[in-house]
């Protein structure tokens, strides 16, 4: 199949990488870049642990100012890639939830129940849930540090523009909400044309807005991981 990934850069490479190797054309879109926050303030500690929902969070940490005493730290994190990228940030202790923020808020609950150092939380700008609420409920303080923002790309890449307006797309691969509303904010003037291929999302709260927009054609992951969502494109054969 002709594939369009609309994932930020590093990872979309990665996935396109993979899709590739399952037999597909695919084209890179990244819709989002990725930009730590090098001057992120992170309160005062001491912490029991840091907490990831995203791959993104472990990279910024390689630029910020308090790296030494950051990977120090244990980890929770979301998902096995969120994981890996932590190890490769320098982290040692480092435990993935295999799943989503809700595996993660049962996961960290349950190893921290009781302590009195809080959680330090390195996010994004946009979040999808109230992590630190969640854990509330678990007797646990969360500090929320915002280590990295998304900014929005304001055009499609050309080739991808013109992959659309032709009709020569299969399917859009989708990682995030964001990068959804962004697909369809950028492609508004040929909006019929980039509803048509079958949309491979993420969740499905990053297939709504996609939903709302009258795409017909959309396919959700079983479970909100890359593996599961490249498991929905079949292999060309």
């Amino acid at each position: 199949m002709r594939l369009l990934v609309t994932r930020p850069e590093p990872d979309g490479e990665r996935t396109a990488a993979a899709l590739r190797a399952m037999g597909h054309e695919v084209m890179l879109a990244p819709l989002l870049q990725i930009e730590p926050v090098a001057d992120a303030e992170l309160g005062s500690g001491p912490w029991a642990a840091i907490l990831l929902t995203s791959a993104n969070g472990a990279r910024a940490v390689a630029v910020h100012r308090r790296r030494a005493e950051l990977i120090a730290l244990p980890v929770f994190a979301v998902g096995d890639s969120s994981a890996e990228a932590a190890r490769a940030a320098g982290f040692a202790d480092v435990t993935s939830a295999s799943g989503d923020g809700r595996d993660l808020v049962r996961r960290a609950g349950a190893r921290f129940v009781g302590s009195i150092r809080p959680l330090l939380y390195l996010a994004g700008e946009d979040r999808a849930r109230d992590l630190a609420g969640e854990l509330g409920a678990f007797g646990l303080a969360v500090h929320t540090a915002v280590i990295y923002r998304a900014v929005a790309a304001t055009v499609l890449p050309p080739a991808a523009r013109a992959a659309l307006f032709a009709g020569g797309l299969d399917g859009v691969v989708h990682f995030s909400r964001r990068s959804v509303e962004n697909f369809l904010t950028c492609s508004v003037e040929l909006l019929d044309r980039a509803l048509a291929p079958t949309h491979y999302c993420l969740s499905g709260r990053a297939a709504e807005p996609l939903q709302a927009a009258g795409a017909s054609r959309i396919q959700v992951a079983s479970r909100p991981d890359e593996a599961s969502l490249l498991a929905l494109v079949t292999p060309r054969a």
